[in-house]
């Protein structure tokens, strides 16, 4: 696997490993790896891609300092994952590498898309995202940019602006990959306690109860019932909430027929976790 830590030398190591054709995938990341980052470079190796990742924790997507700071890195456990996974390549930037003295950060008009959920608890989290991910597809100019479910919302938001830049790279959603307990893998894992680990999957247990009971009609009761049960467990509920898979609209009162995801969030002491599933 070729590390390579400046923009020019990746780009073009890039163009030159894909001259005859072949396609590139790439995934960004903010390291600190788990079985859901490695998931999405094998879906791109076994496409046949010359395959990229980064790892780069980006500091404009993170609304507390604190957050940023605590953030886990893994680094040299990270790089022997990647090359046993087949990772062709390597991107390993500085902050200076992202955002020279120069960058002017542009505004992104994401509309609706930043003022609920996530976008409600986190103001200017979804403009960092994209700040960060337009300048790593400027520069690595893949065929195909693989992302994982989890971050459903990000998904929306990251599709949203490719498309409205007229950016090129082709968006694979993959699925949200689960510890055996049914927590959803995610990198802030890794900071949990013991006890906040076996608490911690009751998140997924309430949304599958919420897949397994939704109906037409009055969604609010059964909503309530989970946010009360994860209230007496210990955690601190910013939502846990039904909206339309494909725009993100909050929903009420349920056709029984519209695509909905369930979504929720939540800390478990100082760790904030997140989930949805699909529930049609």
């Amino acid at each position: 696997m070729i590390i390579c830590k400046l923009a020019d030398e990746t780009q073009r190591i890039v163009k030159e490993s894909t001259k005859d054709g072949q396609k590139s995938g790439f995934i960004p990341t903010m390291g600190a790896l788990h079985d859901g980052h490695i998931s999405l470079i094998q879906k791109s190796i076994q496409a046949g891609n010359f395959t990229s990742c980064s790892i780069f924790v980006n500091p404009t997507q993170f609304n507390n300092p604190a957050d940023f700071a605590k953030y886990p890195s893994t680094l040299s456990s990270d790089i022997d994952k990647l090359e046993e996974a087949g990772c062709d390549l390597l991107f390993l930037p500085s902050q200076n590498e992202i955002y020279p003295p120069d960058f002017k950060p542009p505004h992104y008009k994401l509309g609706y898309l930043e003022s609920v959920f996530e976008g409600k608890y986190r103001p200017g989290h979804f403009q960092g995202v994209c700040m960060v991910v337009d300048r790593l597809l400027k520069i690595m100019q893949p065929t195909l940019l693989y992302l994982g479910q989890k971050d459903y919302q990000q998904c929306m938001v990251i599709l949203k602006m490719v498309s409205d830049l007229g950016i090129k790279t082709e968006i694979a959603i993959c699925p949200t990959l689960r510890e055996n307990s049914g927590l959803a893998m995610s990198s802030r894992n890794m900071r949990l306690t013991a006890d906040q680990k076996t608490k911690a999957p009751l998140i997924s247990t309430e949304l599958l109860r919420l897949k397994k009971n939704i109906r037409e009609g009055n969604v609010d009761s059964i909503l309530e019932e989970s946010i009360k049960t994860l209230d007496k467990a210990g955690f601190k509920v910013d939502y846990f909430s039904v909206a339309n898979a494909a725009n993100l609209q909050p929903v009420t009162n349920w056709d029984g027929q519209s695509k909905i995801v369930g979504l929720a969030a939540a800390f478990l002491g100082e760790i904030r976790l997140i989930d949805n599933m699909l529930l049609n």
